[in-house]
């Protein structure tokens, strides 16, 4: 009777829970996959951002870093320079022309490459192989085949009777611009053309086998399927492209270094020549500050596009 009382009365006691792993707690390990993205927007993004606005209202040089308040004058220096509305006015020009071959020829390439054929991978290989190179490295390439003594385009154009003599390509304003424009095409194209490829192999086999059942033609699929489908993807493209050619300034640096008398200067090139080689960081930051509302502004009208086009 008393045994069977003690079993009764006491509880049986229950094994402790086991304790959760540091993989099993997914509340910690989010916060602790968000820390080195927060350090990377803080560090590399945040910081110089807030660093190059108290500059451009700063009078701050290389000589003298200290950061003297002085209002407006900066941003009034460089809204009445010449050259910063060439620069202003060839940003516009060089995104705008840049963009527009680049998707362009991104939807041709990917439109061929999603086919079948003999050697498709070899041609992939090909395209994608302007992306695989540093861009410097190429930049250097470029400047050798637009060379303005012992250029070879210019002897292949000679030779097949197109010119009597050389072109100077990096040496007159309107070839300057339409060079760099042509090596910034050539760069981005490749990965345009694999980010239209994944958007046209997403489309269902089933919509391209009742186009040809219908009987539509090449044109009428592009207009009325291919397009409309590979609206939102072709935006991603073409916002990529743009910030890459927004801020990219190696290809000026290299290849004509804003020449001839600055008709070939763009934002990023002339931020850096006048902060950087200049010595004016005060300057510099104001102008390279001048980035920041057009691509949000490029930005914001992409969105736009793809939002209207997935809810249509």
């Amino acid at each position: 009777m008393t045994s069977a009382q003690t079993v009764a009365g006491d509880r049986i006691p229950q094994p402790a829970p086991p304790k959760r792993k540091l993989a099993d707690r997914e509340s910690l390990l989010a916060k602790l996959f968000l820390v080195p993205t927060f350090v990377y927007i803080i560090g590399l993004v945040a910081f110089p951002f807030v660093l190059a606005i108290l500059f451009s209202f700063s009078d701050v040089t290389t000589g003298n870093p200290s950061l003297d308040f002085v209002g407006l004058r900066q941003w009034r220096t460089i809204l009445s320079s010449r050259v910063f509305w060439t620069s202003f006015w060839n940003t516009l020009t060089f995104t705008g022309i840049s963009m527009t071959l680049i998707i362009l020829i991104a939807h041709t390439l990917a439109s061929v490459l999603v086919k079948d054929f003999k050697g498709k991978w070899i041609v992939r290989f090909c395209v994608l192989l302007p992306w695989t190179t540093p861009v410097s490295l190429a930049s250097v390439s470029w400047l050798w085949l637009l060379h303005s003594i012992f250029s070879p385009i210019d002897w292949v154009l000679r030779w097949v009777g197109l010119i009597k003599e050389n072109m100077y390509w990096l040496g007159k304003p309107f070839l300057g611009m339409a060079s760099i424009i042509a090596v910034n095409t050539w760069r981005i194209v490749p990965v345009a053309t694999v980010i239209v490829m994944a958007g046209l192999m997403a489309i269902p086999d089933d919509i391209n086998d009742a186009v040809e059942i219908d009987g539509a033609g090449s044109w009428r699929k592009l207009r009325e399927i291919t397009l409309p489908l590979t609206l939102p993807i072709t935006a991603v493209a073409a916002l990529f492209g743009a910030i890459l050619t927004f801020g990219d300034m190696t290809i000026i640096f290299i290849l004509t270094r804003g020449g001839p008398t600055q008709s070939t200067q763009t934002l990023s090139s002339w931020a850096y020549f006048k902060g950087i080689e200049g010595g004016d960081l005060a300057q510099g930051a104001a102008v390279a500050l001048f980035l920041f509302p057009l691509l949000l502004a490029a930005a914001i009208a992409i969105l736009r596009v793809v939002r209207r086009s997935e809810v249509m």
